[in-house]
């Protein structure tokens, strides 16, 4: 499997990893429908799988070559690292872009959505009263989620390490935002925001040769929430793989309808024409993170007027549905060619 990837399909490889980090920062958008539709879900949950007992007597036993092979390593390391760059770079825009262009963002990843349903839609096809069963489960599940009320922060250590495991289904379960359900956690800003900006902060001061974080306590009480968040979320891309990959080989049909539902149920989520709702303080303002923003609470969605900011928005929704649909196509394209 790793030896027959071409040097252009691992660079592509590299940019799907940033899209799927871009897309698990991003509340309601969901980075397994980045995997589902770019046609390397089932090896992603196969790799992870992999991650398991006879991984880790490879490992401890010294033999790193067997063990980079056997978990298809290759695979992880290039779409992980994608992923990673994606937080310190393409998520950083995404932030400032959702700050000041909020509609017209919410907008592309509705129509992003919509064009992945419609591709999935088209690619299933083993419907019957089961599969149409889970498919409105599912869309039940994913409507319910986005009006629930969020929970207040929450940096006791378990409850971080839960928020990994929760965090990471959105990678594996596509149409499952992992960073929405945070929001409802609560610890959206104290794991996505507040630590992923300590760890940006302390590699800057490790190469300016700047140590005096280790006397600040708030840096290293962050840090050490982090670290418990990763170790949270390797646990949960581990053991999520392991139950999805029992399920599909015995479920398949039900569990993909069951992810088409999921993943419709998300445009609630998204939905582009929505009021953000602030966590307010004692006073009655906007809660500020340590950065200053305004931490969000939730979303207040409502039928749009017939503004002119409305029609620019529904043509950036076409946008959207035009990037699944022209990256379905060179997929297509690339695979008929080999």
């Amino acid at each position: 499997m790793q030896s027959t990837r071409t040097f252009q399909d691992r660079i592509f490889l590299v940019l799907k990893g940033l899209a799927m980090g871009a897309a698990n920062k991003v509340p309601g958008v969901s980075g397994g429908v980045v995997a589902f539709v770019a046609g390397f879900y089932e090896e992603f949950i196969y790799s992870l799988k992999k991650v398991n007992k006879k991984a880790f007597a490879l490992l401890i036993n010294g033999r790193f070559k067997s063990f980079y092979h056997y978990i298809n390593g290759r695979f992880l390391s290039l779409l992980f690292s994608g992923t990673v760059i994606s937080y310190f770079s393409i998520s950083k825009v995404l932030d400032y872009l959702i700050k000041h262009f909020e509609l017209y963002v919410w907008s592309v990843f509705f129509g992003m959505i919509i064009g992945s349903i419609y591709y999935i839609y088209r690619e299933f096809n083993d419907w019957n009263y089961k599969t149409y069963i889970a498919l409105v489960i599912g869309i039940l599940l994913g409507l319910s989620i986005s009006f629930l009320s969020p929970a207040k922060e929450n940096d006791n250590l378990w409850f971080v390490f839960f928020c990994g495991i929760i965090s990471v289904s959105g990678m594996t379960l596509p149409g499952f935002s992992g960073s929405f359900i945070l929001i409802l956690l609560g610890n959206y800003v104290l794991l996505l925001v507040d630590s992923v900006n300590a760890l940006y902060d302390t590699i800057r001061d490790i190469f300016t040769l700047d140590f005096s974080f280790i006397h600040n306590t708030k840096r290293i009480k962050t840090l050490k929430i982090l670290a418990v968040f990763t170790l949270g979320s390797l646990t949960g891309l581990v053991s999520l793989s392991h139950l999805l990959s029992f399920i599909l080989s015995r479920y398949k049909s039900i569990t993909l309808s069951a992810i088409i539902g999921f993943i419709i149920g998300s445009l609630g989520v998204v939905w582009p024409w929505k009021s953000t709702i602030y966590k307010l303080n004692a006073e009655g303002g906007a809660l500020l993170d340590s950065r200053g923003e305004k931490i969000i609470e939730n979303y207040q969605r409502f039928i749009p007027e017939l503004i002119h900011e409305t029609y620019i928005a529904v043509g950036y929704v076409l946008f959207g549905i035009a990037i699944v649909l022209a990256l379905i196509w060179y997929g297509q394209k690339t695979t008929n060619n080999k």
